[in-house]
């Protein structure tokens, strides 16, 4: 499948604002917590020197504004109008106080969930797709690669493309891209290439299968077809959906929208937030606005990063600088780690497949700010079920094991307290994952 060519003038055209009217609770700064924490985050190394990277190490994978965010400290960063435009296509996402849940749960908690799923793909994925694609397109790149474990990123992306007039092509985990046939058409659809991975197109992706032919993939392997092809191509960027500082940046229109959705419903606080965690976008979205007022004001909003433990690495991993691919192309991150060889089992839940955790996620967790705990994937799925049939959604799989650590707490409250959950995602496209559940 072909994308059609398109013009500098369209392009151009493509990223001006249109003047159309943004909800006024859709947020007009990102959030930085690295302006809040108490110790910088460790810098991301070169992995020939060693030493901590320079804009110049990081150009020919990204464009200058996004390597700009990745080390910035500011506490506010402006979203541009264009951006923004494109933000209310969906936000601001709706936050639900989930009665039925409560009741079927007998608690004495009120439990409110922040609902991504309403975004055009279906998930929150969107909130720093857009953004990179404006920033790659205002640059002069015309085309941007990818990896995609479930396939939300790369639908996500895909859809950016299309509305910022880039060509997206995509390396999705084999086990995924297997079981998920319509995600890859969304991408398809969206005017995306996908790809299984590994594959045959790239010098990563051959040597992968020569020395493991049966592998099922992982989105470390997918990491490194995506980097190979876009450093290869001086038009081309590399684009990560997750893990990165500029990731985690974008996503906090998701937690900021939640503090006040809050205050207008009468909660001045929450007390515990759940979010799901695989390389951390989704969850520092959620919690980094939550742990910000923490540090500033003397809050105690509890945060849980709720991951899968067949891929558990903040609860089993070391904390150490490591890759962030398989082929060892990516600069070295300080984060809790399984190794970067490490191939998760094909579990439902792909976005949360990857062998690391983000840098600012896991530096928060190792300084005690943030907690982390591993759920089995069928105590998640028969939590994503008790949850569509009390709440009328059914959750992403990767959205299930912050439900699933959420109804847990849940169960054991006595007294009146605020309990936040962050879906991720809706499980339209997913629902194989729940077909031995029912």
């Amino acid at each position: 499948m072909t994308t059609s060519p398109v013009t500098g003038a369209e392009l151009a055209r493509s990223l001006e604002p249109l003047g159309v009217s943004v909800p006024s609770a859709v947020p007009t700064h990102w959030y930085n917590l690295a302006a809040d924490l108490p110790e910088p985050v460790p810098p991301h190394l070169h992995p020939g020197t060693r030493e901590p990277l320079g804009p110049e190490d990081l150009a020919p994978l990204f464009p200058a504004s996004l390597i700009e965010q990745e080390v910035a400290t500011e506490r506010y960063i402006e979203i541009p109008e264009t951006v923004r435009e494109i933000y209310g296509m969906w936000r601001p996402s709706p936050l639900v106080r989930a009665h039925r849940l409560e009741r079927v749960l007998g608690t004495p908690a009120r439990i409110y969930y922040k609902y991504e799923g309403v975004s055009p793909v279906g998930s929150h994925k969107p909130n720093t797709a857009v953004a990179q694609a404006y920033y790659n397109a205002l640059e002069g790149t015309t085309k941007l690669t990818t990896e995609t474990g479930a396939g939300q990123w790369g639908a996500s992306l895909s859809f950016a493309g299309a509305l910022l007039g880039l060509e997206v092509e995509v390396w999705q985990v084999r086990a995924s891209f297997d079981a998920k046939p319509y995600r890859r058409l969304q991408m398809e659809a969206y005017g995306g290439i996908c790809h299984p991975s590994p594959s045959d197109l790239t010098e990563a992706g051959r040597a992968i299968l020569a020395e493991h032919p049966d592998t099922t993939g992982s989105l470390g392997m997918a990491i490194s077809e995506a980097v190979e092809v876009a450093a290869n191509n001086p038009d081309a960027h590399y684009s990560l959906g997750s893990v990165l500082n500029h990731v985690m940046l974008h996503q906090t229109v998701i937690g900021q929208e939640a503090m006040v959705q809050l205050e207008e419903a009468g909660e001045p606080v929450a007390h515990t937030v759940f979010g799901c965690a695989g390389g951390g976008s989704n969850l520092a979205g959620l919690t980094f606005p939550f742990l910000g007022r923490n540090l500033r004001e003397g809050t105690t909003t509890r945060l849980v990063a709720c991951e899968p433990a067949a891929c558990p690495s903040l609860t089993q991993g070391e904390y150490r600088y490591d890759f962030g691919d398989v082929a060892g192309l990516t600069p070295l991150l300080k984060m809790y780690t399984l190794g970067n060889d490490f191939v998760p089992p094909a579990i439902h839940a792909g976005g949360l497949r990857y062998h690391g955790m983000s840098p600012m996620v896991s530096h928060a967790v190792a300084l005690g700010l943030m907690e982390a705990t591993a759920i089995e994937q069928d105590d998640a799925l028969a939590a994503g079920l008790l949850f569509a049939r009390a709440e009328g959604i059914i959750p992403a799989p990767e959205s299930t094991h912050g439900v699933a650590a959420a109804i847990a707490h849940a169960r054991t409250v006595t007294e009146p307290e605020v309990v936040v959950i962050g879906l991720s995602g809706n499980g339209q496209l997913d629902l194989p994952a729940y077909s031995r559940y029912v």
